[in-house]
Parts: C-alpha cells; sequence; structure tokens
C-alpha cells in the first residue's frame, strides 16, 4: 500500500489510481527563459525517483513533464537579446534536456509545449465562459473566482481575505481582485495567436489546465510541483479544470519543498542562485541527485557547504563498499553461499527501502536503510585475509540489490572504481593536493615495509593520516584513498 501526503487535506493517503493499474501524472515543468537553478531540479529528481516506485510497484505511468514556452519573461529575454520568443524558448528547451539527460533521469512520457496546445487553450477558455466561469473584458478574459464556489480549497485560502499583494495585481476592469487572467490581448511587439476575443496569448495557468486536459483527460492521479505553485497557479488550476468539468481535477497534489542557502531563500537580490550545471560541473551528479534525495521531498533542504561535504561521504562509503564488492567478484574466488546473517540483512534492506518508499516516498529512510546494508557487507567481507567463497556469494548479492535500489533512485549506477577515484581527485583538489604526490608516499611506505623499516612505515601512515589519506592493506597490496568521515 502505497500513502501519499495530499497536500489538499494534509494528510496521508492511501493511493488508488482512477484506473486500475495505470497512473496519470502530471507536474509543472520550467518557464524556459534562462539555465535552471539547483531548485528547479528537486522536482525533476524527486519525481524521477516516485514515478520510478509507482511502476516498480506494478503501475503503468503516464508522466507529463511541460515547457512553459510563452512568458512574460520569455518575451523580455528575447527584446533584450533582439531575437525571437520562440529562439529563446528553444534554445533553452534543449540547454534543460542536456542537463536532464546528465543527471541520468529517465525521459517523460511527454514534454507538450504551450505554443502546440493554443487550440486545446482557446477551446477551454470558451468552455469557461460558456458556463459563466470567466468573462472578457475588451479582448481579455478572466476567470471569475467569485462563480466558482470551491475556489481556495487547494491552499485553503479564503477568498474574502485575498489581498492584493498576495502576488495578485489589483486591477479596475477585474470583478474581484483574484481574478486572474485566462487570455491576454497581444500587446505590440508581443507574440500572438488568434482567438474569438483577440489575438493575443494565454495566461500562465490555464496553459496547464489545458495541457494536462488534452494528454491526461479531465482527471488526473497526481499532479506535482514546487511548493511554491501551490498558491495562485495551481489553485488557478483547481477552478479552470474543474470550473470546465464540474468534476475533480486531480486526486491527490504533490508539492516538493524549497531549497535554502544558510537558512537563506535562493534569490537574486541575496546572490546566492547556484545554476545545476555549475554544480554538476563543480562536484558531479551523483553528488547533485544524493544531496535532493537525501532530504524528504516535503522538508526544506539547506544546501551549504556542509551539507555537500555529509553527501560526499556518504557516498564515498557507499561507493567505497561497492568498489569492494566488486573486485571480490571479479576476483575468480569460488562463490560459496549466503550465511544466514546476510540473508536477514538483505531481507530487512528489500523490507525497509520498500516501506520507506510506500510512506511518502521517503527517500531520507532508504538511505538510512542503505547504511545498514553497508555496515552488514563490511562486517562480513572487509576483514584482512583470503578471500572466502560465501563472501563473494555476499558480495554479488549485494551489488544485485543495490542496483536495484538504484535503478529507483538514479544512484549508485557508477562504476564504483572510477567514482571513487573522481571523488577522491575532486577532494583532493579541495585539499590542495596531488594524486601523483599521495602515490608517492604510498609507494614510499610500501617499500619500508618491505624491508621491514616498521618505524619509517609508521611514520609514513601518520603523515599520509594528518593529510586526510586512509592507506589499507591487504593480501593484493596497499590502497588508499580520501577520508570522507
Amino acid at each position: 500500500m502505497i500513502l501519499i501526503h495530499n497536500s489538499q487535506t494534509g494528510k496521508k493517503e492511501e493511493f488508488k489510481s482512477i484506473e486500475p493499474g495505470k497512473v496519470r501524472m502530471y507536474v509543472c515543468g520550467p518557464t524556459v527563459y534562462n539555465l535552471l537553478h539547483v531548485g528547479n531540479f528537486r522536482g525533476p529528481i524527486f519525481f524521477n525517483m516516485a514515478r520510478n516506485w509507482l511502476e516498480k510497484s506494478g503501475y503503468e505511468v503516464t508522466y507529463v513533464y511541460n515547457y512553459t514556452d510563452v512568458d512574460d519573461k520569455i518575451i523580455q529575454k528575447a527584446n533584450d537579446e533582439n531575437k525571437e520568443a520562440s529562439e529563446v524558448s528553444e534554445h533553452y528547451i534543449k540547454e534543460f534536456e542536456k542537463d536532464y539527460q546528465s543527471l541520468k533521469l529517465r525521459p517523460h512520457s511527454k514534454n507538450p509545449k504551450v505554443t502546440e496546445h493554443m487550440d486545446d487553450i482557446v477551446q477551454l477558455v470558451q468552455k469557461l465562459i460558456d458556463n459563466g466561469k470567466a468573462y472578457e473584458v475588451d479582448g481579455d478574459v478572466y476567470f471569475d473566482v467569485k462563480a466558482f464556489d470551491g475556489y481556495g480549497k487547494l491552499s485553503h485560502k479564503n477568498l474574502d481575505d485575498l489581498e492584493t499583494g498576495h502576488r495578485i495585481q489589483s486591477n479596475e476592469r477585474k470583478k474581484h481582485t483574484a481574478d486572474f487572467a485566462l487570455w491576454k490581448k497581444a500587446k505590440d511587439g508581443e507574440p500572438s495567436w488568434p482567438s474569438p476575443w483577440s489575438d493575443g496569448r494565454p495566461g500562465w495557468h490555464i496553459e496547464c489546465s489545458a495541457m494536462a486536459k488534452a494528454l491526461l483527460g479531465e482527471q488526473i492521479d497526481i499532479h506535482g510541483g514546487g511548493l511554491d505553485l501551490l498558491f495562485p497557479h495551481h489553485e488557478n488550476e483547481v477552478a479552470q479544470s474543474e470550473g470546465a468539468s464540474g468534476k475533480t481535477f486531480v486526486n491527490y497534489w504533490m508539492h516538493n519543498n524549497m531549497l535554502t542557502f544558510g537558512d537563506q531563500k535562493m534569490s537574486k537580490s541575496v546572490g546566492n542562485i547556484k545554476i545545476a550545471r555549475d554544480f554538476v560541473k563543480e562536484f558531479n551528479a551523483e553528488i547533485f541527485k544524493a544531496l535532493i534525495l537525501s532530504s524528504h521531498y516535503r522538508s526544506l533542504l539547506d544546501f551549504t557547504d556542509g551539507h555537500v561535504q555529509q553527501v560526499i561521504q556518504m557516498l564515498g562509503r557507499i561507493y567505497s563498499a561497492l568498489a569492494h564488492a566488486q573486485s571480490l567478484v571479479e576476483s575468480g574466488e569460488k562463490e560459496g553461499n549466503l550465511p544466514n546473517s546476510f540473508q536477514k540483512a538483505l531481507t530487512e534492506f528489500d523490507e525497509g527501502t520498500t516501506k520507506a518508499l510506500n510512506d511518502d516516498f521517503n527517500s531520507a529512510e532508504v538511505f538510512a536503510k542503505v547504511f545498514d546494508f553497508v555496515r552488514s557487507y563490511n562486517n562480513l567481507c572487509r576483514k584482512p585475509g583470503k578471500i572466502q567463497p560465501d563472501q563473494v556469494a555476499v558480495s554479488k548479492s549485494f551489488l544485485s540489490h543495490m542496483n536495484e535500489i538504484g535503478k529507483i533512485t538514479a544512484l549508485f549506477q557508477e562504476e564504483p572504481k572510477s567514482f571513487l577515484v573522481n571523488l577522491d581527485d575532486l577532494l583532493l583538489a579541495k585539499k590542495d593536493l596531488k594524486r601523483s604526490d599521495i602515490d608517492a608516499l604510498v609507494l614510499e611506505r610500501a617499500r619500508a615495509r618491505e624491508n621491514k623499516d616498521f618505524a619509517k612505515s609508521d611514520e609514513l601512515r601518520d603523515k599520509l593520516n594528518s593529510l586526510g589519506i586512509l592507506v589499507s592493506d591487504s593480501l593484493q597490496g596497499s590502497v588508499w584513498e580520501v577520508q570522507k568521515g
């Protein structure tokens, strides 16, 4: 049984799809006028995992993620750069898709663009006018919030209490302050499309309602997006969609929380905007995804240097175990039987991760179960001496189960040894150290050990430890890694 926290009710509810075995999911995508920052990717990374888990649980998921390619910001960018608005939007759609693919997230079922659904938008606006839920003024069309009894039921805002300032602009032509634009008459120099009311363009909110209806139908199972979209965007989607159809638009509303930087909200005025591509270039995609999923999607995520270092240490421990397991499997040693103690660890891991993901997609708890699993592996396999057949069996099983949870989270899929080398190089750079210098110290220590100069060997080990370098000795030789926790 999957439980989902429904933003509308404020409670976890048992998930039941409208159509047995199938899920219709719509998530608000980006307005494409610039490269996306790290906060913009919390939704794509999380909802990728949610979709994967729903499919692992037996559902066929149609996942729609849109591009808003008509917007004031796009028009302004185009004017500033002396380009067509379509040039700007197409460029940044391609750039977003590069970033998305670099994170090795699965493609969405459909990526509609607003410009591809103008006929659907015009038809939906006309339906709202016909139903008495919208009105036209001099070529503009507004939704009449007073004509929709349920306005405010998603965000729990009282219509009578809504004042100018809640991202709502006062307009003397509107019947109520909260009435919002469905269609805007074009101004000089703006892109426009024909409609019964004027040559113009749609309001932001109607776009998602029209695309969702066109691709998923009048009723959908899950609608997701950032918490900042709950009001007014998603509230207005409810009003539009239900005002037109008379049916419940969404059964489960899901909202991922925001990112902060040292308790400060990310903003241009503060100057703490971090472009996702720059972060991935400075660190890597695996660290970025793990950073996002290390916290529950509904909790605030503080994007600080300290948190990044914690994630690096966490991935270092996990990938160190994966690399060790891989080396045992590739050792050529005979495979034995799984010990009962590891059979128990496997059961606890599978049951624990399943329980966590069924409980509102709790990725933070999944990481806790992964650490327990890694600890069980290390206790059985990371021992000095000859490789035992049972250890080979444990390693194979460990890798298999980690691969399965990795497919769901889009993590732990990198080649372990290469990833650890890259991680160590990243940490060495932060310490202003060179790999060649560390290799030379480790080699010098190995020669001291061969010559039974244990005083020199201990001195070099202490020097390496002081640099944050851990050295492990085995029958196969000495290996080192940067300390990660």
